[in-house]
Protein backbone atom coordinates (compact mmCIF):
# COMPACT_ATOMS: atom_id res chain seq x y z
CA UNK A 1 0.00 0.00 0.00
CA UNK A 2 2.79 2.42 0.89
CA UNK A 3 4.49 1.92 -2.46
CA UNK A 4 1.43 3.26 -4.25
CA UNK A 5 2.16 6.82 -3.15
CA UNK A 6 4.25 8.57 -5.79
CA UNK A 7 4.04 12.15 -4.59
CA UNK A 8 2.76 13.68 -1.35
CA UNK A 9 2.21 17.29 -0.29
CA UNK A 10 3.36 17.86 3.29
CA UNK A 11 2.19 20.69 5.54
CA UNK A 12 5.71 21.76 6.50
CA UNK A 13 6.79 24.18 9.22
CA UNK A 14 10.50 23.52 9.02
CA UNK A 15 10.61 22.44 12.65
CA UNK A 16 11.85 19.19 14.10
CA UNK A 17 8.60 17.23 13.75
CA UNK A 18 7.85 18.04 10.12
CA UNK A 19 11.50 17.75 9.09
CA UNK A 20 11.57 14.24 10.50
CA UNK A 21 8.24 13.52 8.80
CA UNK A 22 9.66 14.72 5.48
CA UNK A 23 12.57 12.24 5.63
CA UNK A 24 10.33 9.49 7.00
CA UNK A 25 7.94 9.89 4.06
CA UNK A 26 10.81 9.69 1.61
CA UNK A 27 12.16 6.54 3.21
CA UNK A 28 8.95 4.77 4.19
CA UNK A 29 6.86 5.46 1.13
CA UNK A 30 9.69 5.94 -1.35
CA UNK A 31 7.83 8.96 -2.68
CA UNK A 32 8.58 12.51 -3.77
CA UNK A 33 7.63 15.10 -1.16
CA UNK A 34 6.29 18.56 -1.99
CA UNK A 35 6.33 20.99 0.93
CA UNK A 36 3.77 23.65 1.71
CA UNK A 37 4.42 26.33 4.32
CA UNK A 38 1.71 28.87 5.08
CA UNK A 39 2.43 32.37 6.36
CA UNK A 40 -0.58 33.05 8.58
CA UNK A 41 1.15 35.78 10.52
CA UNK A 42 2.93 33.54 13.00
CA UNK A 43 5.74 36.08 13.18
CA UNK A 44 8.51 33.69 12.19
CA UNK A 45 11.01 33.91 9.35
CA UNK A 46 9.91 31.31 6.81
CA UNK A 47 12.99 31.21 4.59
CA UNK A 48 14.74 28.77 6.98
CA UNK A 49 11.93 26.33 6.19
CA UNK A 50 12.79 26.64 2.50
CA UNK A 51 16.48 26.02 3.17
CA UNK A 52 15.79 22.95 5.31
CA UNK A 53 13.47 21.53 2.66
CA UNK A 54 16.16 22.06 0.04
CA UNK A 55 18.73 20.30 2.24
CA UNK A 56 16.36 17.36 2.46
CA UNK A 57 16.15 17.11 -1.32
CA UNK A 58 12.77 18.72 -1.93
CA UNK A 59 12.37 20.09 -5.45
CA UNK A 60 8.90 21.67 -5.17
CA UNK A 61 8.64 24.10 -2.27
CA UNK A 62 5.55 26.24 -1.72
CA UNK A 63 5.71 29.14 0.76
CA UNK A 64 2.62 31.33 0.59
CA UNK A 65 1.54 34.53 2.30
CA UNK A 66 -2.06 33.77 3.28
CA UNK A 67 -2.50 36.46 5.93
CA UNK A 68 -5.12 38.52 4.10
CA UNK A 69 -7.11 35.48 3.01
CA UNK A 70 -6.91 34.07 6.52
CA UNK A 71 -8.39 37.14 8.18
CA UNK A 72 -10.83 38.07 5.40
CA UNK A 73 -12.31 34.65 4.62
CA UNK A 74 -11.96 32.79 7.90
CA UNK A 75 -11.47 35.05 10.93
CA UNK A 76 -13.99 37.69 9.85
CA UNK A 77 -16.89 35.30 9.18
CA UNK A 78 -16.22 33.59 12.51
CA UNK A 79 -16.13 36.89 14.42
CA UNK A 80 -19.45 37.93 12.86
CA UNK A 81 -20.86 34.98 14.80
CA UNK A 82 -19.16 36.07 18.09
CA UNK A 83 -17.86 32.51 18.32
CA UNK A 84 -16.42 31.45 21.68
CA UNK A 85 -15.71 27.81 22.45
CA UNK A 86 -16.80 26.89 25.97
CA UNK A 87 -17.36 30.53 26.74
CA UNK A 88 -13.78 31.80 26.51
CA UNK A 89 -11.68 30.42 23.62
CA UNK A 90 -11.59 32.60 20.49
CA UNK A 91 -10.62 29.60 18.32
CA UNK A 92 -7.30 30.93 17.04
CA UNK A 93 -5.80 27.54 16.19
CA UNK A 94 -9.06 25.98 15.03
CA UNK A 95 -9.84 28.61 12.41
CA UNK A 96 -6.42 28.33 10.75
CA UNK A 97 -6.71 24.63 9.93
CA UNK A 98 -9.34 24.73 7.17
CA UNK A 99 -7.31 27.25 5.15
CA UNK A 100 -4.14 25.16 5.43
CA UNK A 101 -6.10 22.06 4.44
CA UNK A 102 -7.64 23.89 1.48
CA UNK A 103 -4.24 24.85 0.11
CA UNK A 104 -2.87 21.36 0.76
CA UNK A 105 -5.58 19.88 -1.43
CA UNK A 106 -5.22 22.56 -4.09
CA UNK A 107 -1.44 22.09 -4.29
CA UNK A 108 -1.94 18.32 -4.50
CA UNK A 109 -4.18 18.89 -7.51
CA UNK A 110 -1.78 21.41 -9.06
CA UNK A 111 1.28 19.19 -8.68
CA UNK A 112 -0.31 15.86 -9.51
CA UNK A 113 0.25 14.49 -6.01
CA UNK A 114 -1.87 11.57 -4.89
CA UNK A 115 -1.65 12.20 -1.13
CA UNK A 116 -1.27 14.91 1.50
CA UNK A 117 0.40 14.62 4.90
CA UNK A 118 0.33 16.56 8.16
CA UNK A 119 2.22 16.55 11.44
CA UNK A 120 -0.72 16.51 13.86
CA UNK A 121 -0.53 13.90 16.59
CA UNK A 122 -3.04 11.14 17.19
CA UNK A 123 -4.12 12.70 20.49
CA UNK A 124 -5.06 16.19 19.35
CA UNK A 125 -7.84 18.04 17.59
CA UNK A 126 -5.76 19.16 14.62
CA UNK A 127 -5.69 15.73 12.97
CA UNK A 128 -9.50 15.84 12.88
CA UNK A 129 -9.62 19.42 11.59
CA UNK A 130 -7.10 18.82 8.81
CA UNK A 131 -8.63 15.58 7.64
CA UNK A 132 -12.30 16.56 7.80
CA UNK A 133 -11.45 19.65 5.76
CA UNK A 134 -9.43 17.69 3.21
CA UNK A 135 -12.13 15.08 2.73
CA UNK A 136 -14.80 17.78 2.38
CA UNK A 137 -12.80 19.34 -0.46
CA UNK A 138 -11.66 16.11 -2.11
CA UNK A 139 -13.48 12.97 -0.94
CA UNK A 140 -10.93 10.74 -2.65
CA UNK A 141 -7.75 12.37 -1.31
CA UNK A 142 -5.33 10.10 0.50
CA UNK A 143 -4.09 11.42 3.83
CA UNK A 144 -0.95 10.26 5.61
CA UNK A 145 -0.66 10.96 9.33
CA UNK A 146 2.81 9.74 10.41
CA UNK A 147 2.11 10.13 14.13
CA UNK A 148 -0.50 7.39 13.76
CA UNK A 149 1.86 5.10 11.85
CA UNK A 150 5.42 5.34 13.08
CA UNK A 151 7.12 4.22 16.28
CA UNK A 152 8.77 7.57 17.04
CA UNK A 153 6.72 8.03 20.17
CA UNK A 154 8.85 10.52 22.09
CA UNK A 155 10.83 13.71 21.59
CA UNK A 156 14.05 11.82 22.29
CA UNK A 157 13.28 9.34 19.49
CA UNK A 158 12.58 12.19 17.08
CA UNK A 159 15.93 13.83 17.88
CA UNK A 160 17.74 10.50 17.56
CA UNK A 161 16.09 9.88 14.17
CA UNK A 162 17.06 13.36 13.02
CA UNK A 163 20.68 12.90 14.06
CA UNK A 164 20.88 9.46 12.44
CA UNK A 165 19.56 10.85 9.14
CA UNK A 166 21.58 14.10 9.13
CA UNK A 167 18.46 16.20 9.49
CA UNK A 168 19.31 19.73 10.67
CA UNK A 169 17.67 20.29 14.03
CA UNK A 170 16.40 23.86 14.55
CA UNK A 171 18.36 25.68 17.21
CA UNK A 172 16.95 25.22 20.66
CA UNK A 173 15.12 21.96 19.97
CA UNK A 174 17.44 19.94 22.22
CA UNK A 175 16.64 22.36 25.01
CA UNK A 176 13.23 23.45 23.76
CA UNK A 177 10.76 25.41 25.90
CA UNK A 178 8.72 23.43 28.42
CA UNK A 179 5.52 23.71 26.31
CA UNK A 180 4.42 23.54 22.69
CA UNK A 181 3.13 26.53 20.77
CA UNK A 182 1.06 27.34 17.71
CA UNK A 183 0.85 30.87 16.36
CA UNK A 184 -0.88 32.90 13.68
CA UNK A 185 -2.06 36.47 13.27
CA UNK A 186 -5.07 35.88 15.51
CA UNK A 187 -3.35 34.25 18.49
CA UNK A 188 -0.61 32.13 20.00
CA UNK A 189 -1.29 29.02 22.07
CA UNK A 190 0.76 27.23 24.69
CA UNK A 191 0.09 23.70 25.92
CA UNK A 192 1.67 20.50 27.12
CA UNK A 193 4.68 19.66 29.23
CA UNK A 194 5.06 22.26 32.01
CA UNK A 195 1.44 23.35 31.52
CA UNK A 196 -0.08 19.88 31.85
CA UNK A 197 -0.78 20.40 35.55
CA UNK A 198 -3.80 22.75 35.58
CA UNK A 199 -2.87 23.92 39.08
CA UNK A 200 0.49 25.35 38.00
CA UNK A 201 0.49 29.01 37.03
CA UNK A 202 2.15 29.78 33.67
CA UNK A 203 5.57 31.38 33.83
CA UNK A 204 5.27 35.07 33.00
CA UNK A 205 8.29 34.77 30.71
CA UNK A 206 6.26 32.48 28.45
CA UNK A 207 4.03 35.23 27.06
CA UNK A 208 5.16 36.91 23.85
CA UNK A 209 2.23 39.00 22.58
CA UNK A 210 0.99 40.68 25.74
CA UNK A 211 2.85 42.50 28.45
CA UNK A 212 2.28 41.58 32.07
CA UNK A 213 -0.83 43.65 32.94
CA UNK A 214 0.97 44.81 36.07
CA UNK A 215 3.64 46.39 33.87
CA UNK A 216 1.24 47.84 31.33
CA UNK A 217 1.01 51.64 31.01
CA UNK A 218 -0.43 53.45 34.02
CA UNK A 219 -2.71 55.51 31.77
CA UNK A 220 -5.58 53.97 29.79
CA UNK A 221 -5.58 54.08 26.01
CA UNK A 222 -8.72 54.74 23.97
CA UNK A 223 -9.26 53.09 20.61
CA UNK A 224 -12.09 53.45 18.10
CA UNK A 225 -13.09 50.68 15.69
CA UNK A 226 -15.34 51.29 12.68
CA UNK A 227 -17.57 48.45 11.48
CA UNK A 228 -19.34 47.94 8.17
CA UNK A 229 -21.82 45.06 7.78
CA UNK A 230 -20.35 43.32 10.81
CA UNK A 231 -16.66 43.57 9.87
CA UNK A 232 -14.09 46.00 11.29
CA UNK A 233 -12.70 48.28 8.57
CA UNK A 234 -10.82 51.03 10.41
CA UNK A 235 -8.92 51.68 13.64
CA UNK A 236 -8.86 55.23 15.00
CA UNK A 237 -10.20 56.48 11.69
CA UNK A 238 -7.58 54.76 9.52
CA UNK A 239 -8.94 52.23 7.04
CA UNK A 240 -6.84 49.07 6.93
CA UNK A 241 -6.86 45.75 5.13
CA UNK A 242 -8.16 42.81 7.19
CA UNK A 243 -4.70 41.48 8.09
CA UNK A 244 -3.24 44.91 8.80
CA UNK A 245 -6.24 45.82 10.94
CA UNK A 246 -5.82 42.72 13.10
CA UNK A 247 -2.08 43.38 13.36
CA UNK A 248 -2.79 46.93 14.52
CA UNK A 249 -5.24 45.73 17.17
CA UNK A 250 -2.69 43.14 18.32
CA UNK A 251 -0.12 45.87 18.80
CA UNK A 252 -2.46 48.18 20.71
CA UNK A 253 -4.05 45.53 22.92
CA UNK A 254 -0.79 43.68 23.51
CA UNK A 255 0.92 46.62 25.13
CA UNK A 256 -1.95 46.82 27.65
CA UNK A 257 -1.86 43.12 28.53
CA UNK A 258 -5.27 42.39 27.00
CA UNK A 259 -6.26 38.97 25.73
CA UNK A 260 -4.85 36.23 27.97
CA UNK A 261 -6.89 33.08 28.59
CA UNK A 262 -6.01 30.04 30.70
CA UNK A 263 -8.55 27.24 30.33
CA UNK A 264 -9.16 23.52 30.58
CA UNK A 265 -11.04 22.58 27.43
CA UNK A 266 -12.78 19.50 26.10
CA UNK A 267 -11.05 18.14 23.03
CA UNK A 268 -13.15 16.56 20.32
CA UNK A 269 -11.19 13.30 20.64
CA UNK A 270 -12.53 12.88 24.16
CA UNK A 271 -9.96 14.16 26.65
CA UNK A 272 -9.57 17.37 28.59
CA UNK A 273 -6.52 19.53 27.99
CA UNK A 274 -5.15 22.72 29.46
CA UNK A 275 -4.43 25.53 27.03
CA UNK A 276 -3.11 29.05 27.52
CA UNK A 277 -3.83 31.59 24.80
CA UNK A 278 -2.91 35.14 23.90
CA UNK A 279 -5.43 36.79 21.59
CA UNK A 280 -4.96 40.54 22.13
CA UNK A 281 -6.45 42.03 18.97
CA UNK A 282 -9.15 39.40 18.71
CA UNK A 283 -10.32 40.09 22.26
CA UNK A 284 -10.78 43.79 21.54
CA UNK A 285 -12.45 43.00 18.22
CA UNK A 286 -14.89 40.57 19.88
CA UNK A 287 -15.88 43.04 22.59
CA UNK A 288 -16.32 45.84 20.05
CA UNK A 289 -18.42 43.70 17.72
CA UNK A 290 -20.85 42.77 20.45
CA UNK A 291 -21.09 46.44 21.37
CA UNK A 292 -22.03 47.57 17.86
CA UNK A 293 -24.53 44.72 17.64
CA UNK A 294 -26.16 45.99 20.84
CA UNK A 295 -27.11 49.15 18.92
CA UNK A 296 -28.00 47.69 15.56
CA UNK A 297 -29.44 44.20 16.04
CA UNK A 298 -33.09 43.56 16.84
CA UNK A 299 -33.65 41.80 20.15
CA UNK A 300 -34.95 38.62 18.56
CA UNK A 301 -32.09 38.44 16.08
CA UNK A 302 -29.49 39.06 18.78
CA UNK A 303 -30.93 36.44 21.12
CA UNK A 304 -31.20 33.87 18.35
CA UNK A 305 -27.55 34.51 17.42
CA UNK A 306 -26.55 34.01 21.04
CA UNK A 307 -28.42 30.70 21.14
CA UNK A 308 -26.72 29.45 17.97
CA UNK A 309 -23.22 30.72 18.77
CA UNK A 310 -22.12 27.76 20.94
CA UNK A 311 -23.10 25.37 18.13
CA UNK A 312 -21.20 27.45 15.57
CA UNK A 313 -18.13 27.59 17.83
CA UNK A 314 -18.25 23.84 18.39
CA UNK A 315 -18.36 23.21 14.65
CA UNK A 316 -15.26 25.35 14.13
CA UNK A 317 -13.45 23.76 17.07
CA UNK A 318 -14.24 20.23 15.92
CA UNK A 319 -13.16 20.82 12.32
CA UNK A 320 -16.45 21.22 10.45
CA UNK A 321 -15.71 24.52 8.71
CA UNK A 322 -16.64 23.08 5.31
CA UNK A 323 -19.68 21.19 6.61
CA UNK A 324 -23.14 22.20 5.34
CA UNK A 325 -24.42 23.00 8.82
CA UNK A 326 -21.65 25.57 9.38
CA UNK A 327 -22.38 27.10 5.98
CA UNK A 328 -26.09 27.26 6.84
CA UNK A 329 -25.36 28.97 10.14
CA UNK A 330 -22.99 31.35 8.35
CA UNK A 331 -25.76 32.41 5.97
CA UNK A 332 -27.96 33.23 8.96
CA UNK A 333 -25.16 35.10 10.70
CA UNK A 334 -24.28 37.10 7.58
CA UNK A 335 -27.93 38.06 7.07
CA UNK A 336 -27.98 39.44 10.61
CA UNK A 337 -24.97 41.65 9.88
CA UNK A 338 -26.46 43.69 7.03
CA UNK A 339 -26.95 46.74 9.26
CA UNK A 340 -24.21 46.12 11.83
CA UNK A 341 -22.44 49.36 10.96
CA UNK A 342 -21.02 52.06 13.19
CA UNK A 343 -18.19 52.94 15.57
CA UNK A 344 -17.24 51.58 18.98
CA UNK A 345 -14.97 53.36 21.46
CA UNK A 346 -13.05 51.24 23.96
CA UNK A 347 -10.76 51.87 26.91
CA UNK A 348 -7.79 49.54 27.43
CA UNK A 349 -6.14 49.45 30.81
CA UNK A 350 -4.02 46.91 32.71
CA UNK A 351 -5.37 43.79 30.99
CA UNK A 352 -8.97 44.97 30.68
CA UNK A 353 -11.02 46.24 27.76
CA UNK A 354 -14.13 48.30 28.41
CA UNK A 355 -16.71 49.66 26.00
CA UNK A 356 -17.18 53.38 26.70
CA UNK A 357 -19.04 54.52 23.59
CA UNK A 358 -20.89 53.32 20.54
CA UNK A 359 -22.74 55.03 17.69
CA UNK A 360 -24.35 54.01 14.42
CA UNK A 361 -26.22 55.68 11.54
CA UNK A 362 -28.68 52.77 11.68
CA UNK A 363 -28.99 52.54 15.45
CA UNK A 364 -32.14 50.99 16.90
CA UNK A 365 -31.53 52.84 20.15
CA UNK A 366 -33.95 55.76 20.51
CA UNK A 367 -33.27 58.07 23.39
CA UNK A 368 -36.81 59.44 23.39
CA UNK A 369 -38.05 55.91 24.08
CA UNK A 370 -35.41 54.93 26.62
CA UNK A 371 -35.34 58.14 28.66
CA UNK A 372 -36.50 58.22 32.26
CA UNK A 373 -37.56 61.80 31.72
CA UNK A 374 -40.97 62.87 30.43
CA UNK A 375 -41.65 61.77 26.86
CA UNK A 376 -44.51 61.83 24.33
CA UNK A 377 -43.85 58.61 22.43
CA UNK A 378 -44.44 55.95 25.09
CA UNK A 379 -47.62 55.68 27.14
CA UNK A 380 -46.63 53.94 30.34
CA UNK A 381 -50.24 52.86 30.93
CA UNK A 382 -49.91 50.47 27.97
CA UNK A 383 -47.58 48.33 30.06
CA UNK A 384 -50.45 47.23 32.33
CA UNK A 385 -52.25 45.37 29.54
CA UNK A 386 -48.96 43.92 28.28
CA UNK A 387 -48.21 42.54 31.73
CA UNK A 388 -51.73 41.14 32.24
CA UNK A 389 -51.59 39.24 28.94
CA UNK A 390 -48.15 37.80 29.67
CA UNK A 391 -49.21 36.89 33.22
CA UNK A 392 -52.34 35.03 32.09
CA UNK A 393 -50.80 31.56 31.90
CA UNK A 394 -48.96 32.13 35.18
CA UNK A 395 -52.17 33.14 36.95
CA UNK A 396 -54.09 30.17 35.51
CA UNK A 397 -51.34 27.83 36.72
CA UNK A 398 -51.26 29.43 40.17
CA UNK A 399 -55.07 29.03 40.52
CA UNK A 400 -54.95 25.38 39.44
CA UNK A 401 -52.16 24.55 41.84
CA UNK A 402 -54.38 25.51 44.77
CA UNK A 403 -56.32 22.33 44.07
CA UNK A 404 -53.26 20.08 43.85
CA UNK A 405 -53.32 17.38 46.52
Amino acid sequence: MRGEVRKVVLAYSGGLDTSVILRWLQETYGCEVVTFTADLGQGEELEPARRRAELLGVREIHIEDLREEFVRDYVMPMFRANALYEGVYLLGTSIARPLIAKRLVEIAHETGADAVAHGATGKGNDQVRFELSCYALDPDIRIIAPWREWDLTSREKLVAYAEAHQIPIPRGKRGEPPYSTDANLLHISYEGRALEDPWVEPDEEMFTRTVDPRRAPDEPEYVEIDFERGDPVAVNGERLSPANLLARLNEIAGRHGVGRVDMVENRYVGMKSRGVYETPGGTVWHVAHRAIESLTLDRGAMHLKDELMPRYAELVYNGYWFAPEREMLQALVDKSQECVTGTVRLKLYKGSVQVVGRRSPVSLYQQELATFEEDRVYDQRDAAGFIRLNALRLRVRAHSQRNCP
